[in-house]
């Protein structure tokens, strides 16, 4: 058996925990979830019903992790020769920007995109605040900074890049020369190549 069984579709944030297992180093294995028929087992794990979801099959019994981001930093700590832990001295910034984009920025884009954004007034109980902030935020921190952490990429890139990643792609995110620069170093990586290709086959399998 291997190590995590991984559950997800090719075709959503699945491709995030994808990405951080190939960095990790991770051996897995993927059960493919259709939206309109998931497997018994799968809602036996994860009542939510969500991809990605990975079981980390461990000497202690079965440990269960779901969301992507929480999937990501648990990778890290399960793989720490894969090198992507932060030192002292970058884990504000690994935290602080992790979690910046599983919030504000997941929210910031959803909003828009359902055509549902806060009015002035709202802007104070809205924890984005509003998109332009939320863009403006992002954007400063990576034009002074290659990765999360400054000159490193560590596992906090994974999670970050792929909302980068994607919003460019999908045109969910303005692109800002600070965003375009910051993707096309994390699209050089081999980790985040073998992982598209994966997903990327598996998505023109499902469209024959």
């Amino acid at each position: 058996m291997a190590d995590y069984t991984f559950y997800t579709n090719p075709m959503s944030r699945g491709q995030i925990a994808r990405w951080a297992l190939h960095e990790a180093g991770a051996d897995y294995s993927q059960v493919l979830v259709d939206w309109k028929d998931k497997p018994a087992g799968f809602l036996a794990v994860n009542p939510m019903g969500k991809v990605p979801t990975i079981v980390h099959h461990a000497e202690g019994g079965d440990r269960v992790v779901t969301e992507a981001a929480a999937i990501c930093l648990y990778l890290a700590e399960m793989h720490p020769e894969a090198g992507l832990l932060p030192s002292d001295g970058e884990m504000a910034d690994y935290y602080r920007w992790t979690f910046f984009a599983s919030g504000p920025v997941e929210q910031a884009i959803t909003s828009r995109h359902f055509k549902c954004e806060p009015s002035p007034d709202q802007e104070m109980m809205a924890g984005w605040g509003n998109f332009e902030r939320t863009m403006n935020a992002l954007e400063s921190h990576f034009e002074n900074a290659d990765y999360v952490c400054g000159s490193r990429f560590t596992m906090a890139d994974v999670y970050v890049g792929s909302a980068v990643d994607w919003g460019l792609t999908f045109g969910t995110m303005p692109p800002r020369p600070a965003f375009v620069a910051y993707a096309e170093r994390l699209q050089a990586r081999d980790a985040y190549k073998a992982a598209k290709a994966v997903d990327n086959t598996l998505i023109g399998e499902m469209k024959k």
